[in-house]
């Protein structure tokens, strides 16, 4: 009877160990040590060296292959080129193990993707809520405080660990950099006081354009956040590039390039010497640095205020004739026709504009925006693409 009855998953592996660390012993005299046949000893051998230690002992009496099963060993080449190449997905390993390992033949990529995540190496991604689009063209800029550009640079830490998110603005036409202001916190309440400050001082532009991120946008009706009411209200129409598309500010981007080889990479040693150097940058990049775009000219040489003043007083948006006005409730809904609908806590306190588009819908207006529609048969507010259309009075 071969191996002895009473372990043999043990004698099996002490005939492994045997066979490894025992070169000078023939095969023959091994097996005939552990009371087996040459064929079995070869044949357990044999596993070893494709599964290891794991492999040794009884297979279980199941079929030995499957139409769908990936071989071990295709698992293990998958699972290890996953963890050099960390930030690959299935689809470029396969491409990349297909062209390494000619002789194999890969699993598709959905059967990639259920291995890795059945070793802990895909992590399954949230569905992104992104806010509304935004239709037309960006606003051509040739004159000076036609469209302002804002955006963060990126937040790091400086030398004593202090978080700084840098919040930067620029007129479009000009290059002009308005603002480079070091915040601890990219949120309304910090960055508000940045552009009241700038506006104060120069005056107001007709355009805002930003990217999708807070505190600029989000994923509410129109996008809208406090901040883009706030612009909105002060006669500033905000306009946002498209996600994935930097390009659409990319003046502004080749100044946070040129921000971050000056100042910023390696950051400074304290939260306050960053924003030191900041400030130098801001009176380089305007009055010394000359811009090819520009004619080798510099922004200051070129910028002048806006003639249009910060206001005393902040009105809130009319409509025309017609429309029918509803106020933005302290939870963020309207009372419509005996039920509440949530419209946006962005809007709360506002008034907003409703024209009846078809039987059962309305279009939903912010000042010269429209952010979505009404539908009665459900009483909910639709998330639309933002469209400009002016209702304000004649």
């Amino acid at each position: 009877m071969p191996w002895l009855q009473t372990d043999p998953l043990n004698e099996q592996r002490r005939y492994i160990l045997a066979r490894m660390g025992e070169p000078a012993t023939t095969v023959t005299e091994l097996c005939r040590r552990f009371g087996i046949s040459r064929k079995t000893g070869n044949k357990r051998w044999d596993r070893f060296k494709e599964f290891g230690l794991e492999g040794v002992g009884d297979l279980p009496r199941s079929p030995r292959t499957h139409p769908n099963e990936t071989s071990a060993k295709v698992v293990e080449i998958l699972v290890n080129a996953k963890r050099e190449h960390i930030t690959y997905g299935p689809r470029k390993l396969i491409v990349l193990l297909a062209d390494a390992h000619p002789e194999i033949d890969f699993p598709a990529s959905s059967t990639a993707s259920k291995i890795l995540k059945e070793h802990g190496l895909v992590k399954t991604r949230r569905r992104s809520r992104r806010s509304a689009s935004w239709t037309g063209q960006l606003s051509e800029s040739n004159t000076p405080n036609d469209t302002w550009c804002a955006d963060f640079k990126g937040w790091f830490r400086t030398g004593d660990g202090v978080r700084t998110d840098p919040l930067t603005i620029t007129d479009l036409a000009t290059r002009y950099l308005i603002a480079c202001t070091g915040l601890k916190r990219p949120n309304y309440e910090q960055a508000r006081p940045i552009f009241e400050l700038a506006f104060r001082e120069l005056g107001l532009p007709k355009y805002m354009r930003t990217d999708n991120g807070p505190p600029f946008s989000t994923t509410s009706l129109g996008g809208l956040s406090k901040l883009a009411v706030w612009w909105i209200k002060l006669g500033i129409l905000p306009e946002r590039i498209r996600p994935g598309h930097p390009e659409e500010n990319g003046r502004h981007e080749r100044m946070h390039r040129t921000l971050k080889e000056a100042v910023a990479s390696p950051p400074k040693e304290s939260f306050r010497a960053q924003q030191r150097a900041f400030d130098w940058f801001i009176q380089d990049y305007n009055e010394v640095r000359p811009h090819e775009a520009l004619g080798q000219k510099t922004p200051t040489s070129i910028y002048t205020p806006s003639p249009r003043n910060y206001p005393d007083r902040i009105d809130q948006p009319e409509y025309q004739a017609g429309a029918t006005v509803r106020r933005v409730r302290t939870n963020g809904d309207i009372k419509w026709k005996g039920n509440r609908v949530f419209i946006s806590e962005a809007l709360i306190g506002e008034p907003i504009g409703l024209k009846q588009i078809s039987d059962r819908t309305w279009a939903i207006y912010y000042g010269p925006l429209e952010i979505g529609l009404l539908d009665e048969t459900n009483m909910k507010a639709i998330k639309t693409p933002v469209i400009v259309v002016p209702m304000s009075p004649d």
